[in-house]
């Protein structure tokens, strides 16, 4: 079992006691989280981001660069940091909603010493895909009661996650609480104009009404059917009488397309990817959007500065610190 890091009740922010016997934390009331699968567990195993855990430890290692072969992780992670990497070496990282590991394994990689978190089960495939680094740890928590003391972290980092929390607002609060004075935080939010498109929200709506299995199951009997003609659509734009009858067909159709986005996936790589985001945008149970303006002015409130955004990758992005 990896040591773990410090950890504190999440809600009382009290010191935790391990207990070897019982394989838990407990504090000072006798709450206990216990320790599955070498992961403190620090929710209950379904809430609603339980979609999310299906599909990470059913595709674990799909969007890793390390597995792909290509830099697009690096590349987005690059991009929110200011573009350098060497920022994460040596310092202190917490990554709220670590997914399967996709940016964790490129901070850790390089020099970062990372708490993950996660409150879905995808907690799990982030630890088979980073447990072998040094510097490294995973909880399965909340990010309103996260088990670590306010202002321990050098940098906070939030990627893809808080479009899909309950409050984005109490979110952005929250993630800023753990940041060190003059620290940063790097974060990412869905804009506004999201394509969430008449036969996406007709078929959220269905879903959202259906058992998990179900909804995954759905998604991929989806993409398998409208993947061979998305790929005929893009064969259409090259021939300009017909281009429009492809990019009305893109547009209009609930799958997710990255045909022109991700040229260096192979078909294979560049299905399942597609087949990942249309999971997500079809089984999210929440799904918000926020302007450049409002990011900055959440942070704002926070004691946060030297703010920077700009509208790129999922939204908008930005990354900023903590006043001293």
């Amino acid at each position: 079992m990896i040591k773990p890091p410090i950890f504190v009740d999440p809600i009382s922010k009290t010191e935790l006691s391990f207990i070897a016997e019982n394989n838990e934390f407990i504090n000072s009331e006798k709450r206990a989280y216990p320790i599955i699968e070498n992961i403190p567990r620090f929710v209950e195993p379904n809430n609603y981001a339980t979609s999310f855990g299906l599909q990470w430890n059913k595709f674990s290692k799909t969007q890793l660069d390390s597995y792909t072969g290509t830099t697009i992780s690096e590349d987005r992670l690059k991009r929110l940091c200011g573009g350098d990497l060497s920022v994460f070496k040596g310092k202190k990282v917490l990554e709220v909603g670590c997914g399967a590991g996709r940016f964790t394994e490129i901070m850790l990689a390089a020099g970062a010493s990372v708490s993950a978190v996660d409150i879905s089960s995808a907690v799990e495939a982030n630890y088979q895909n980073c447990k072998n680094y040094p510097n490294y740890s995973v909880c399965q928590a909340n990010v309103y009661n996260l088990p670590f003391n306010y202002e321990e972290f050098d940098i906070v980092v939030c990627i893809g996650v808080i479009q899909h929390t309950p409050d984005p607002e109490k979110t952005i609060n929250t993630l800023c609480n753990y940041v060190k004075p003059s620290g940063t935080l790097i974060i990412d939010h869905y804009t506004k104009g999201y394509p969430e498109t008449f036969f996406r929200k007709k078929i959220r709506n269905f879903l959202l009404k259906r058992e998990i299995e179900y909804r995954f199951n759905y998604c991929k009997k989806l993409t398998k059917r409208l993947y061979p003609l998305h790929k005929f659509s893009w064969k259409l734009k090259i021939i300009p009488i017909l281009s429009y009858l492809g990019r009305a067909f893109i547009y209009f159709s609930p799958v997710v397309d990255y045909h022109d986005i991700y040229p260096q996936l192979s078909d294979e790589q560049l299905y399942a990817w597609m087949f990942l985001d249309t999971h997500d945008t079809l089984t999210d149970h929440y799904k918000h959007t926020r302007s450049a303006e409002e990011i900055v002015s959440i942070l704002e409130a926070n004691s946060m500065e030297a703010i920077f955004t700009e509208y790129a990758g999922n939204g908008v992005e930005a990354r900023c610190t903590k006043k001293v």
